[in-house]
Parts: C-alpha cells; sequence; structure tokens
C-alpha cells in the first residue's frame, strides 16, 4: 500500500490543494539539495538504508499511539503534525468548509514556543528531520506533508520529550484499570502469588529494554510493528500489528464492562422497560455508556482529549489513596489472612499480573520521542518500579480488607456510604470517557487504511467503521460481562504475546549473530515462560469464562 493514510481517507484536498502538491513535486530535489547541504552526515546514513518500514500497512500506527499514550505539556505538545488528517479531521474540509482555509488552533499551539536556539541541532539543521534517520523513500512524503493545510489541527512533533515527560507517558501507559484487580488476582492466587506479579515486572523490564536494541539495531525503526517488520518481514509487521490493535480493541470492551458495574452497583435499582423490551441495570448503563462515548470518536481533534487523559495518572493515585483511607482512616476491614497458595485460581492470577503490565506497544514511541534517549533505561525503571509498589500495595491491603469476598474490582467493595468509597467509584467512572476514544482511535485508523481511495465518501466509511467498532464493543461487553475473566484472558492470551514472546524472538531474529551466549539464553528462558503462562493463563479463562455462560 504506497498510499499515505491521509491520502486516502481522511486528508480530503480541493483542486488548489492538487495544483501545490505538484509544485512541490517539482521542487522535492531542490529541497532534498538543501538538506544535503546542512546535514550531509545523517543523509548518507539514510541513503544506504535498504528500506522504509513505514510503507505497508498500517501506516498510521506511529501517528495514533503517539497521541493514545503521550500526556501534553504547556511547553511542548506530545503528537505528531498527521494525526489531525489521520483522525480528527473528517468533519472538516468538503463537508464543511472545502474552501475555507483555516489557522491554527490555538489550542493546539505550544504554549511556550522554543527559539531557534532552543531547538535541538537536528531540528536547527532541517525541518522535515523530525526523526531519526528516514530512508529517501520516506522524505518526498514528508515534504508533501509539510505543505501548508487548508484544515489545520496539528499538534507539533516532538522528539525532545523529557524525562519527567517520558516518565509521565509510561505511567499513564502502565498504570490503568489492571490496578483495580490486583486484590482479586492476590485472593485467586494467594499471597505467594504476589511473587509472579513482580517476577513478570522484573522479566517486563527486561524486555522493554531488548525493544530498545532493536529500534538502536538500524535507522528507520520507530515502531513495534517496524521492529516485527525488520525480524520476520511484512508478516512480522502485520502480525505484530493485529496483535496490538485487538489488544486495544479489547481494552476498549473491559471499559464498557467497567461502566457497567460500576454504575450498576451505584444505582442498582435502575432499569428500562417499554412493552415487552426490558434492560436491568447492567444492560442500561453499558448502553448509555456507549451512547455517550461514540461522539467522542468522531471528535475532529482528538488533541482535547489527549490534555484530558493526563488524568489517568492522577485518577488511579488517587483511587488507591481513597482505598488506603477507606482501609487505615475509615477502618472498614475484615483483616483476613488470606490463603497463602491457591493453586486451584492461581492460573486466573497469571493473566491478571500480566495485564498489569501491557505497555510495551507504546515504549517504542515512548524512546523516540526523548531529547535523551541514554535515559530510557532510567525511564523504564522508574515506571516499572512505581507500578509495581503501587500493584502490590493495592493487592495487599485490598485482599486485608475484603478477604475471599474481594470482587473483580475492589470498588464493588467500598462501603457507598463513605466519602472517599464515592470518590474512588465516580473517578472510576469518569476516567474511561476520556481513554476510549483514544484507545479505539489507533484500530479505527488501521481499517481507515484499507478504504479504497474515494476523497469524495471517505468521511463516510470513517464514521461508519468507527461507529461499527464502539457498537461491537457493547456487544461483546454484554455477552461476556466478566470483568476480572476477561482482563485475565487479555493478559494471558495477548499481553504475555506483546510483553514477554515477542520481544525476546524480535531480539533473537534482528541481532542473531550478536548477542551473548547469556543473552540468547534469557530470551529462550523469557519465551519458555511467556508461552506456558500464555497457555496455562488462556485455558483457565476461557474454562471459567464458558462455565459463568453455561451455569
Amino acid at each position: 500500500m504506497k498510499n499515505s493514510v491521509s491520502d486516502q481517507s481522511f486528508y480530503i484536498e480541493s483542486e488548489e490543494e492538487d495544483d501545490d502538491e505538484k509544485m512541490l513535486e517539482g521542487n522535492e530535489n531542490e529541497v532534498d539539495d538543501d538538506d544535503d547541504s546542512d546535514s550531509s552526515g545523517e543523509i548518507r546514513q539514510q541513503t544506504i538504508n535498504p528500506g522504509s518500514y513505514n510503507t505497508t500497512w498500517p501506516q498510521s500506527y506511529r501517528q495514533s499511539i503517539d497521541l493514545y499514550s503521550s500526556v501534553p505539556s504547556p511547553s511542548i505538545i506530545l503528537g505528531t503534525p498527521t494525526l489531525s488528517r489521520l483522525g480528527s479531521s473528517f468533519f472538516s474540509s468538503s463537508l464543511t468548509r472545502r474552501h475555507t482555509p483555516e489557522s491554527l488552533s490555538a489550542a493546539t499551539k505550544p504554549l511556550l514556543p522554543k527559539s531557534s536556539d532552543e531547538l535541538p541541532p537536528q531540528q536547527r539543521r532541517s525541518s522535515h528531520y523530525l526523526f531519526p534517520p528516514l530512508p529517501p523513500s520516506r522524505r518526498s512524503s514528508i515534504i508533501k506533508d509539510s505543505r501548508p493545510s487548508h484544515v489545520s489541527h496539528e499538534l507539533p512533533i516532538s522528539s525532545n520529550s523529557s524525562y519527567a515527560q517520558a516518565v509521565v507517558n509510561g505511567l499513564n501507559v502502565l498504570c490503568g484499570v489492571g490496578i483495580l484487580s490486583t486484590p482479586y488476582a492476590a485472593k485467586e492466587g494467594g499471597w505467594f502469588g504476589l511473587a509472579i506479579l513482580i517476577t513478570y515486572g522484573i522479566l517486563s523490564f527486561y524486555t522493554g529494554m531488548l525493544l530498545r536494541k532493536c529500534l538502536d539495531s538500524e535507522p528507520g525503526l520507530e515502531t513495534y510493528p517496524d521492529i516485527g517488520q525488520a525480524a520476520f518481514g511484512t508478516v512480522g509487521r502485520i502480525t505484530i500489528s493485529i496483535i496490538l490493535y485487538v489488544e486495544l480493541y479489547a481494552c476498549c470492551v473491559e471499559y464498557i464492562i467497567l461502566e457497567s458495574d460500576n454504575l450498576s452497583s451505584l444505582f442498582p435499582n435502575a432499569h428500562l422497560s417499554f412493552g415487552g423490551f426490558y434492560l436491568n441495570s447492567h444492560h442500561l448503563f453499558a448502553l448509555m455508556t456507549t451512547l455517550a462515548v461514540l461522539p467522542t470518536v468522531w471528535l475532529r481533534d482528538l488533541s482535547v482529549l489527549s490534555y484530558i487523559s493526563v488524568g489517568g495518572v492522577i485518577a488511579s493515585v488517587l483511587v488507591v489513596l481513597c482505598l488506603f483511607w477507606v482501609g487505615l482512616v475509615d477502618q472498614v476491614s475484615v483483616h483476613s489472612k488470606g490463603t497463602p497458595l491457591n493453586l486451584t485460581t492461581l492460573p486466573v492470577a497469571i493473566g491478571l499480573y500480566g495485564y498489569c503490565y501491557s505497555g510495551h506497544a507504546v515504549f517504542p514511541n515512548i524512546y523516540t520521542s526523548m531529547a535523551k534517549p541514554n535515559q530510557f533505561p532510567s525511564v523504564l525503571l522508574t515506571c516499572f518500579g512505581i507500578c509495581t509498589l503501587m500493584y502490590a500495595g493495592v493487592a495487599v491491603m485490598g485482599y486485608t480488607m475484603f478477604g475471599e469476598s474481594t470482587q473483580s474490582q475492589f470498588t464493588l467493595n467500598m462501603p457507598q456510604n463513605l466519602v472517599a468509597s464515592k470518590i474512588a467509584v465516580w473517578t472510576t467512572v469518569v476516567n474511561p470517557f476520556t481513554k476510549y476514544a483514544l484507545t479505539i482511535s489507533p484500530v479505527a485508523l488501521s481499517l481507515e487504511e484499507l478504504i479504497p481511495s474515494n476523497k469524495s465518501q471517505s468521511h463516510i466509511y470513517a464514521i461508519f467503521i468507527r461507529t461499527a467498532l464502539v457498537i461491537s464493543t457493547l456487544l461483546v461487553g454484554l455477552a461476556i460481562p466478566f470483568f476480572g475473566l476477561v482482563m485475565s484472558l487479555i493478559g494471558s492470551l495477548l499481553t504475555m504475546l506483546v510483553t514477554l514472546i515477542l520481544p525476546c524472538a524480535c531480539f533473537l531474529s534482528i541481532l542473531r549473530g550478536q548477542i551473548t551466549r547469556v543473552q540468547g539464553a534469557l530470551c529462550i528462558i523469557i519465551i519458555i515462560v511467556g508461552v506456558i503462562s500464555s497457555v496455562i493463563g488462556t485455558q483457565s479463562a476461557l474454562t471459567k469464562i464458558i462455565e459463568n455462560l453455561t451455569g
């Protein structure tokens, strides 16, 4: 697929733009000469690069994951300039203002623009040098995309995020809804099962470092699918992309179930009945949640949600504080001794603990956006250290408080008459509304790449795809309304692949002949651990889901 996503779906051009494109193509060689004079060393690296890693499906991965994972700051916005064309402009251009030029929205500009002296050397040399060396085949598309747009909701691209920004971005991805189920995982696996959480944390940190080594192995690698292509060709790129997109889709299903469970706990008597049609509280709130998030996936500027999503980290911390407040201050606790080890349900805990570290899809994007890439190991260590402490602390506190009655989300166990409980539940309810659109957008964009180039109707296809995806998450959530078991299935089947198995497999393939025996042995051991965990956890989760559906 040679055409960019913006050409195929959302970026709808007028006739004047077509003329501008021809002029830019005519001057392309002149621009290349200017770049050569400014950064000859880098261009030589690009010239010898054997090929581009972003010329096949999915081309939208980098942009969509950047917005999904990035937390904007006042001084710089982590995003990409083409994302607005990819995912937020289908309500504009030919649909509403085809011939009306539109300037850059003030809301998407950096609040504190940097002077040329403050820019990194690469950006001072060339405005087209946005990432590590790119092959010549992609430079022309970057030049074309840099032309003034009639529809500008663009985010300035950033390849100089600070250490603090990288840490917050990592925490924003790692510290999600998985924290709600760690007490349930402790109940299912017993106290000794917490060793699995710590073990997965250590192994996940190591595989995150392996992804960095893969990215550094050759120029042009920027994302997880790029690594898959370098390791196993186009098949590897497509396979890894599908796994990552299915994981994101499954997270959206979890959001629907999460909202249904928590809202029905707040309003257990809510229902809807007309004629012979009846909706209980769970079904009603699942439907209401779907109707509420549907307009957000149609937003023309998702950067608004990217700003709000910074609350994800704050929300997680706030919910944890509420749990400890209820247990230590309000002294709501059964002081359960718990079970040392529960072998019967331990496989469920394996999937739940594995789900806690499902952030590897974003780590390559965080690494390539850092101003000082050598700080990435420290960023990764900080993220995993903080998250592991939070997960373990919540697991111990929740299991101690609620004992064998611990539910799949500890918010469902918290007494509803306490202020801290209300804060925790409502924080849990509100947070997914800001996350849903950002999570489903990469999936939608990947499907929109497959739309035949039909600029006059592309927005109709986009709306249809996004609406169908949202409705399908509702149907799946209603069909399998088991939050803990679905999370265990995701953690066992998908997260084990993304976090443990595939990073090691790609590392062994890309750097074969350059790795030590110790590295090779560690990778093989991690792959074996991942495969065993995946098989046991998936089988257990599926069995319990079927039992619940047929019981």
